[in-house]
């Protein structure tokens, strides 16, 4: 979508359903101060929408304020704010399509009478939600075959009818006296600051709909220039018909007899149309029909389009099912994302008990989550130095705070206003989280640790920066091992802490002694000659003890490293009791073995094998190594499982059936899986590392006094001239 388009989703989910809806309901509780009130929502929509624009500038993707917590908060987070928005933008679909069906009745109806004869169809109450239906799978349906959702042609002729509204009412104004204009606006507040502070937190939400186009993000041509201007001129547009009208509406809407408080109060839902005929005659009866219904079918499609593309988003983040992001090859289009949002608008038009709280727990859902938008901004602000938004927000820390408190009191209003709200916004967030645990949680997790791993960047956005230990004892293994916890740990994100040991014998005497302290210099030149040679960026550590790996397992835990990277240099056949294995059952970080040849570099691995065969339990730890190694250099994945030849065909297929589930969950799609027979099991993984590939194995902790490199580890280990890198989660 050009600027246009992206303009179009924004002014067709705000202009005119909001005001016809709720300008009858902000006048009834605060009178001609319902100008004001709009004004100032104006005010707080705007300061939401530059907040919006400069998460939108930086993270230029589609999901909106789901994909806003998705890059600076948890996963669960995330879902939690995914999840909730969907249901609003739903549920303003749902309402708006009942809208449209009620106007389109109404017009059929008036077309009908100019006649004489209405048919009794158009007074049977299944007309509207039949109207509904087929109007909500209408717009689906060419959704499904072609991107877009601004609806250009009926944006202006929306537009247009507004704009002759408005003249309209300036014509007669200027035939009215100054006195009649004076005393049609007096009093202007009629409830005072308290009902003005009411018709506001009743009418905010005819202003919602800037924040669909962040929702549409990934869809619009040059992203970080035209959603921030998109959204911007939506609102001006929106506040440039609104204002003029709501005054036009007050001064000469009225036949003298009553005031606007008046006439809205007897009928607010119909309010706008008859001071329209007051002004315009029966013309203006008609041209608010008119534009109700072309307001209605503007907002249904600009929700409709949102809504899907956040359930598009979460679903390839795996916080949804994952093929609802299935899109078609030919059209390119999400037509499983349009489809399923399609079904639930259907269902809730039809199943629906209480429209009315449903579309305040709505306008609820959208104010807390302006609210969080506000504070995500600060916090991407606040992290993101080393590249800013390329839009930022004038007036920094004001607008976000203020705009954030506005969002934050409005909301506590509404919750407070219709209680309903919140028990169905709670209730929907109950069904999600049940949903999330038992469905989503493990997929939407490693999904998660991918995206940080080839992203660091999103590590430093949330606030966190890891620490991982390197303890090197072989000089010879430093260019190795640096490389890869600048892998795991990127210097722009976190911290690599090199540690070395001296060991001291018993009653050491250094001056006497000097060979600890000859060879502590010559690790030490050579992890700063491979530090300066890699570009990483490290901190190094000394400590003096007679028993190094416990005082690698105190640092460890006094320096709370996220976690530690050990070099491996043997491992004792059929050894039980082992140091290392004793270290690595005290840590309570992620541990990664590396062992490798001498002088063997990272960049050397052009293939990753991994054998999968054991308990798992470290999938979140490969789903990170595996997305790390190839951030910067792009490498072959292989997950291989070995069979003996004696098992059976059904079982075989099992295998391959469960070898590519655990490929797909840790390594995403483009990875390779084989399921080898044969009863060679180290030659078969020998063979397929080949000459350049690097071996990655799991294994379990289970306690401090477990085994843990079993059997199958342990010959790898001894017997493969491969590089091997052990990964064991945290315990």
């Amino acid at each position: 979508m050009s600027l246009i388009g992206a303009t179009g989703v924004g002014v067709g989910a705000i202009v005119g359903g909001g005001i016809l809806a709720l300008a009858g309901v902000a006048f009834a509780t605060t009178g001609p101060g319902a100008i004001l009130a709009f004004a100032l929502n104006g005010v707080i929509a705007m300061l939401t929408a530059l907040s919006f624009a400069e998460m939108s500038s930086k993270f230029p993707e589609s999901g909106g304020t789901y994909l806003f917590s998705r890059k600076v908060l948890s996963v669960e987070s995330a879902f939690t704010v995914g999840w909730v928005v969907w249901f609003a933008s739903i549920v303003a679909a749902v309402l708006y399509a009942i809208g449209f069906g009620s106007f389109a009745g109404l017009l059929m109806r008036e077309l009908y009478a100019l006649d004489g004869s209405v048919p009794a169809w158009l007074d049977d109450p299944r007309l509207t939600p039949a109207i509904a239906l087929s109007t909500t799978v209408l717009l689906a349906s060419v959704m499904m075959m072609r991107s877009g959702g601004g609806g250009p042609w009926v944006n202006i002729a929306k537009v247009v009818v507004f704009t002759v509204l408005v003249f309209g009412g300036f014509w007669a104004l200027a035939g009215q006296t100054v006195a009649d204009t004076t005393r049609a606006m007096t009093p202007f507040l009629i409830s005072g600051t308290g009902g003005l502070v009411q018709a506001m937190g009743y009418s905010f939400i005819a202003l919602q709909g800037f924040d669909l186009i962040a929702a549409v993000g990934g869809e619009v041509r040059e992203p970080a220039r035209n959603i921030p201007r998109a959204m911007i001129l939506s609102l001006v547009i929106a506040l440039s018909i609104y204002l003029p009208l709501l005054f036009v509406l007050v001064v000469v809407g009225t036949d003298g007899t009553k005031t606007i408080t008046e006439l809205a109060a007897e009928d607010p839902e119909t309010v706008v149309a008859v001071a329209a005929k007051e002004f315009l005659g029966v013309a203006g009866y008609w041209l608010v029909i008119v534009a109700a219904v072309l307001s209605m079918f503007t907002a249904l499609q600009a929700n409709l389009f949102a809504a899907s593309r956040i359930a598009l988003a979460m679903s390839r983040d795996h916080t949804l099912p994952a093929w609802i992001s299935h899109t078609s090859k030919r059209l390119r289009t999400p037509y499983v994302a349009v489809f399923v949002t399609m079904l639930l608008i259907c269902v809730l038009i039809i199943a629906l008990p209480d429209v009315a709280a449903a579309g305040a727990a709505s306008s609820l859902i959208f104010l807390v989550t302006f609210a969080i938008a506000h504070a995500l901004a600060i916090l991407v602000r606040r992290r993101s130095r080393n590249s800013p938004p390329p839009f930022r927000t004038p007036f920094y820390p004001f607008v976000p705070v203020v705009g954030g408190m506005a969002c934050v009191g409005l909301a506590i209003f509404q919750g407070v206003a219709v209680p309903a709200a919140g028990s169905i916004a709670v209730g929907w967030l109950s069904i999600g989280g049940v949903l999330f645990l038992t469905l989503f949680a493990r997929r939407a997790r490693l999904t998660d640790v991918s995206n940080l791993a080839s992203n660091p960047e999103l590590a430093r956005l949330r606030g966190n920066t890891p620490l991982v230990l390197v303890p090197i004892a072989n000089p010879n293994n430093a260019v190795a091992m640096l490389e890869l916890a600048d892998t795991l740990v990127p210097w722009y994100v976190g911290r690599v802490l090199v540690q070395t040991v001296v060991v001291s014998p018993v009653d050491w005497d250094p001056v006497a002694q000097p060979a600890p302290l000859n060879r502590l210099t010559h690790v030490q030149t050579r992890v700063l000659q491979a530090a300066v040679r890699l570009g990483v960026h490290c901190e190094t550590l000394t400590t003096v003890s007679s028993k190094p790996l416990e005082e690698i397992a105190r640092v460890a835990k006094m320096h709370r490293c996220e976690s530690v990277l050990l070099g491996l240099s043997e491992i004792t056949e059929n050894s039980t009791d082992s140091p290392l294995e004793r270290l690595l059952g005290e840590l309570s970080t992620d541990v990664v073995v590396l062992r490798a040849p001498p002088d063997w570099e990272l960049s050397q691995a052009e293939r990753i094998l991994v054998p999968v065969g054991g308990r798992g339990g470290h999938d979140y730890l490969l789903t990170r190594l595996l997305s790390s190694l190839s951030r910067h250099q792009k490498r072959q994945v292989k997950f291989l499982r070995v069979v003996p030849t004696s098992m059976l065909p059904m079982d075989r297929r099992r295998v391959a059936k469960e070898l590519k589930r655990t490929a797909e969950e840790n390594s995403g799609s483009d990875c390779e899986q084989e399921v080898v027979t044969s009863n060679d099991v180290l030659g078969t993984i020998t063979n397929q590392a080949g000459e350049k590939g690097l071996i990655v194995l799991g294994v379990q902790r289970l306690g401090p006094r477990q085994k843990l490199f079993g059997d199958f580890t342990r010959k790898i280990a001894l017997e493969s001239d491969s590089p091997i890198i052990i990964i064991s989660r945290r315990g």
